[in-house]
């Protein structure tokens, strides 16, 4: 092959193409991600080092009273070791790993896309994108239904960056929701942040009361209207159902008020 057409590969004409196929579209925390990447070679030879896949996200970031959007990789698999791509080739290479626990859910328009990449000397990169559907997973959807239950309604979710809070990752999900009738005269929301564990779930739950008069406006001003408080849900707890689950979040919340 002539040496104008191996300059042109390295700029990524002509070069290896790359295509992620997924076994499905929508996955939970936990759950195994299944998929095959095509390959097919350009039209010269050309050395693979290795093929990896990075699953991503983006939170909020604030500096300087300005808020940035940052991608993160929440986690790099390696696909394959080095092979060589003759011009034409067409290779299938199946892989598997667990969406971590520390995924964030897809609500909000929160994005999580698996990015798939080639590393070849002196070369482009050539890349593929897949977004996906993240859904909470049993435990998630037992928390949330008792949050129904308790007559609350979906306001929104935002992945912010917190360092402190997030458990190997620089940022929390905070998935925020609104009172119904019950508590609608005490709070003005109430939010959550997950965190999925081996054996069952852990919530962080923040109940953000509505101060009244001077002494609520004294309590906002100093960010003493919020109250945090744990709560950690086994398979036991879990078993019992979301309504078992709804009484202990209101004991929460009444202790809050």
């Amino acid at each position: 092959m002539s040496f104008f057409n191996k300059m042109l590969a390295s700029v990524g004409i002509g070069a290896a193409q790359i295509d992620t196929h997924l076994e499905k579209s929508s996955y939970y925390p936990g759950e195994e991600v299944r998929g095959v990447i095509h390959i097919k070679g350009g039209s010269v030879e050309q050395t693979v080092d290795r093929i990896y896949l990075k699953l991503m996200t983006e939170y909020t970031k604030e500096s300087d009273d300005k808020k940035y959007i940052e991608s993160y990789t929440i986690a790099k698999v390696n696909v394959s070791s080095r092979i060589t791509l003759k011009p034409g080739d067409h290779q299938e290479i199946p892989f598997s790993f667990p969406l971590p626990p520390e995924t964030p859910l897809t609500i909000s328009r929160q994005p999580v896309w698996i990015h798939t990449g080639l590393d070849i000397d002196n070369a482009i990169d050539p890349k593929d994108r897949d977004f996906i559907e993240v859904e909470p997973n049993p435990a998630a959807s037992i928390v949330f239904d008792a949050v129904e239950d308790l007559g609350f309604s979906f306001k929104m979710a935002t992945c912010e960056y917190h360092p402190r809070l997030g458990r190997g990752v620089p940022f929390v999900q905070e998935i925020e929701f609104y009172p119904g009738s019950r508590y609608a005269g005490h709070i003005k929301e109430l939010e959550l942040i997950l965190y999925p564990e081996q054996d069952g779930i852990s919530v962080l739950v923040e109940v953000d009361r509505r101060g009244r008069g001077v002494s609520g406006w004294l309590q906002r001003s100093l960010d003493m209207d919020e109250q945090h408080s744990w709560l950690t849900l086994d398979e036991q707890e879990l078993g019992q159902g979301p309504s078992h689950v709804a009484e202990l979040i209101d004991r929460i919340i009444r202790r809050s008020i």
